[in-house]
């Protein structure tokens, strides 16, 4: 059996490479699981694995928790200390506002400071310092004092955001980092404020057994706690020295820059690199475009014979629309390139808010603002897991810090100058002839912000898109579809079921085992393999494996495996599936992710990409990954003969195959089922048809088995 590595692939991490010193973090252990959990669940408790994250995403999570208490508190505070409906009013936004200012004067310094110092130290002391302000805002009951300590809490979250930002890809796989970041963005902005809010309705609600208990208001409290909080999360994270760990080797120390100069070179970064160049265009158009529907929302809602219920509505449409786009959008997108998927997110969420322009009824615009929210949580996942893993650590800080504060200045902008806006556009009615139409300021403001994040999100996709030969609306439709065992029942009953690991991991003996079981059954049985399948796939394996090649490219290794590939979902693949056969590979597209993506250092995307392509979208409805350790499956495969050009690459080549393997499954283990190989044949066997046979349940039997063809193995 001689190890090939195929071709590019479609599946695993999402659009991340996960391998040499950007796999950081452990890789899957023997225990993963293998089961059919849902993908994102079972991803998510992958991450969670990892200690440290796990110790810093509870930390965080308390921290969000006591913040948003915090922002209920200092609210109601504020309003307490001032008579009169004008003054709270007054008093509300000045809250507000000083939550915001900060980030305008002091974020990109702070991005220097995350990038220049020790960054576990930098958010301890920021959590202590925060703890301090939070409590002195009861024990000093004034407004002044509460706009102060609002506006320094809010300048040291400024230091301690992109730390912890730039910290968190350190600690874990490139593949990791997107549910890592759906994780932490559903807990911010989905589970804490929650949890937030019913906390403090109910401390407001039992106030005066509180302030009789415990000589202090319901409001005053929650404030406590929420200092609490933070002195909490200092003692947690000055246990995480991995935080103050960088992942990047031979990067000249940014201490050896003057502090000036850092900040410099971080906004020179920003502004010459296309990628973070359309992500921080991208995000920060996308977000004026937000704080324009946010100001407009009340308007919107009267101006569609709705109050305040119809606000609300609208206001929680938003937030189903963002957590459903953070939690499932890219299990939708999965295999579609993040430096694509962001911008077309963009877009799609531009046009809808273009739409909710004109939309007559309630129920449509609460579909619209749904849809909205969906993409633009789409997109800003993506736009968020982009940062951590394309770039570089000595830069990162600054970076995150850079998208924060235009973020939040765009917010201010949009937010301060649509009310006036709305008021000098007022309300129109024109006369068409055969009717009228009443235009209104709110509408032709939602209309503009449609527009802007449209043109934003094509600017985006023009700077980040790296020309990739597959057309984009080509990419999109092969990444949206799903080439399922459902669907191709309805067509004729066939299954694809893959074989995948390194060398010597009995892969051709278990495709002949489970071929053989299966057709016994009755089943009609394809078993095939790559490379080499087809005439001029054959041809093409004596060119990669051949021992005597040399000088060849890895970039044309890889498309040599991709045309090996294409030829055989052509001549062999589908044509099988269509006729509703089980067809059982040895290798596909995750040897080309491994082989060629981890072991020839080639970029994961590209190599996905053009599996993808080539493949037309079609992967396996089983991977089954034979795990073994690579001196045990390079020490069987060289004992029966001369190594071909894979079995003689190194043994740290193969441990970055395995790896990768590894975390493919990891990514997806719905779809793999991962076995020791160093077991009994016997036991590996049996093994794989219970999970077969499960997965084939219902399909139907031939009286006679029809003697299979095409057995082969590499």
């Amino acid at each position: 059996m001689t190890a090939q590595p195929p071709p590019p692939s479609e599946d695993g991490p999402t659009g991340h490479d996960a391998t040499g010193p950007d796999a950081a973090g452990p890789p899957a252990g023997d225990d993963d699981v293998q089961g059919t959990e849902v993908g994102l669940v079972a991803r998510v408790r992958a991450v969670l694995r990892v200690p440290d994250f796990r110790k810093l995403w509870l930390s965080t999570a308390l921290s969000s928790f006591g913040d948003w208490l915090g922002l209920l508190a200092i609210t109601a505070t504020a309003t307490s200390l001032v008579d009169g409906f004008a003054a709270a009013n007054f008093a509300l936004g000045g809250v507000l506002l000083f939550r915001l200012l900060p980030a305008i004067v002091l974020g990109p310094l702070a991005g220097a400071f995350a990038d220049r110092f020790d960054r576990r130290r930098t958010m301890v002391v920021t959590d202590v310092l925060r703890f301090g302000f939070f409590a002195s805002i009861p024990l000093v009951d004034n407004l002044v004092w509460l706009f102060v300590a609002q506006f320094v809490i809010e300048a040291l979250s400024l230091f301690w955001i992109p730390a912890k930002d730039a910290a968190v890809p350190n600690m874990l796989r490139k593949d990791q980092l997107e549910p890592a970041n759906q994780l932490s963005l559903v807990t911010t902005y989905g589970l804490t404020p929650v949890a937030a809010a019913v906390v403090f309705a109910v401390l407001t609600t039992i106030g005066e057994r509180i302030s009789d208990l415990l000589a202090v208001s319901a409001v005053d409290l929650a404030l406590y706690v929420n200092a609490l909080t933070f002195l909490v999360a200092a003692v947690v994270i000055w246990n995480l020295p991995s935080i103050s760990g960088r992942r990047a080797a031979g990067v000249k120390p940014v201490h050896e820059e003057s502090f000036l100069a850092s900040l410099v070179s971080g906004f020179s970064f920003a502004g010459h690199t296309p990628l973070v160049r359309g992500l921080v265009v991208g995000i920060t158009g996308a977000f004026v475009a937000a704080g324009v529907v946010i100001a407009t929302g009340q308007a919107f809602a009267l101006s569609l014979g709705g109050g305040e219920a119809a606000y609300g509505l609208l206001f929680g449409a938003v937030f189903i629309g963002l957590g459903t786009g953070i939690a499932f959008g890219p299990s939708v997108a999965r295999d579609l390139a993040r430096e694509r998927l962001f911008g077309v997110a963009i877009v799609a969420a531009g046009i809808a808010v273009s739409l909710l322009a004109w939309t007559p009824e309630l129920w449509i615009a609460l579909l619209l603002v749904v849809a909205m929210g969906f993409f633009a949580g789409i997109a800003y996942l993506a736009g968020f897991t982009l940062l951590g893993t394309e770039v570089d650590d000595a830069v990162r800080g600054r970076t995150f810090a850079l998208v924060q504060s235009l973020v939040r200045a765009g917010l201010i902008v949009s937010l301060a100058l649509t009310p006036f806006a709305v008021g000098l556009l007022g309300r129109h009615v024109l006369d068409l002839g055969i009717g009228s139409l009443t235009v209104t300021g709110e509408r032709l403001l939602l209309g503009l912000a449609g527009l802007v994040a449209v043109g934003v999100g094509v600017g985006a996709y023009r700077q980040m898109d790296d020309r990739r030969p597959v057309p984009l609306v080509r990419d999109v439709v092969t990444a949206l579809r799903r080439d399922t065992t459902a669907r191709r029942r309805l067509a004729g009953g066939g299954v694809f079921i893959a074989f995948e690991g390194g060398e010597g991991a009995g892969k051709s003996t278990q495709v002949r085992r489970l071929q053989e079981w299966l057709t016994a059954d009755g089943l009609v049985t394809r078993a095939t393999f790559e490379p080499g399948a087809t005439p001029s796939g054959a041809g093409i394996r004596r060119i990669v494996l051949d021992p005597d090649t040399v000088g060849l490219a890895a970039r044309a290794e890889a498309l040599l495996y991709a045309a090996d590939r294409a030829q055989h979902v052509h001549d062999v693949l589908r044509p099988a599936l269509d006729a509703g056969e089980v067809v059982i590979t040895d290798r596909y597209v995750d040897s080309s992710l491994a082989y060629q993506g981890a072991g020839r250092v080639i970029p994961m995307d590209d190599v996905r990409m053009i599996s993808r392509w080539a493949t037309e979208g079609l992967r396996p409805d089983l991977t089954v990954l034979l795990d073994l350790p690579p001196e045990v499956g390079l020490a069987r495969a060289r004992g029966r003969g001369t190594a071909d050009r894979l079995e003689a690459e190194s043994l740290d080549f193969h441990q970055r195959v395995r790896r990768t393997f590894r975390a493919l499954a990891e990514s997806d283990p719905g779809r793999y089922l991962v076995l020791d190989a160093t077991q009994d044949p016997d036991q590996v066997a049996a093994a794989v048809r219970e999970r077969v046979g499960m997965l084939l349940a219902g399909l139907p039997r031939q009286a006679a088995a029809a003697p299979a063809d095409g057995a082969g193995g590499s």
